[in-house]
């Protein structure tokens, strides 16, 4: 399963409908976007339900303090509530569409954070249908995710934006 992510997530998406190993769907929800998973015979099933969203929105809220206090626990609680349900799927990959472009916090979610976690799971790439599909011909191979995923879910708050994957910070 490949996330793409970034403002035109949506429209990249549904243009890779139809590249040979790929089945893609734009606008899903998380219960569609399992759906389609459990039906896809593809190599490659893309979609942009991102399955961290909720916990992303409130990782970059929290140190932009837009949010209020425990919006970013309450996140992380349910999206690990849904991981140990089955509800929630983390993805083999992310591609971020044009991060260079993102506001600087959430810049530092794709290419600190979870970048941080996985480097070979977090691709940037720019937002174009050819240039996702070149992406998707050349995946690395790489650690997967860390399993169980509630320590580094809960210290997200830890994960300082400008510090991430800096030598000797948290």
């Amino acid at each position: 399963m490949v996330i793409v992510a970034g403002t035109a997530a949506d429209k990249v998406v549904s243009r890779l409908d139809g590249l040979a190993n790929v089945r893609a769907a734009a606008g899903q929800d998380e219960e569609s976007a399992r759906a389609l998973i459990a039906q896809s015979h593809a190599a490659y099933v893309v979609h942009d339900a991102d399955p961290l969203s909720g916990v992303a929105a409130a990782w970059t809220g929290f140190f932009d303090r837009t949010d209020t206090p425990g919006t970013l626990e309450v996140a992380v609680e349910t999206t690990l509530a849904g991981l140990r349900r089955g509800t929630v799927q983390l993805p083999d990959y992310y591609v971020v569409l044009e991060p260079e472009s993102l506001p600087a916090t959430e810049k530092h979610w794709w290419l600190g954070v979870l970048a941080g976690i996985s480097p070979n799971r977090v691709i940037p790439a720019r937002a174009s249908a050819g240039a996702v599909a070149d992406v998707l011909s050349r995946l690395p191979s790489g650690r997967w995710w860390p399993d169980p995923p509630d320590e580094w879910l809960r210290g997200l708050g830890h994960a300082v934006p400008d510090q991430v994957g800096v030598p000797g910070s948290a």
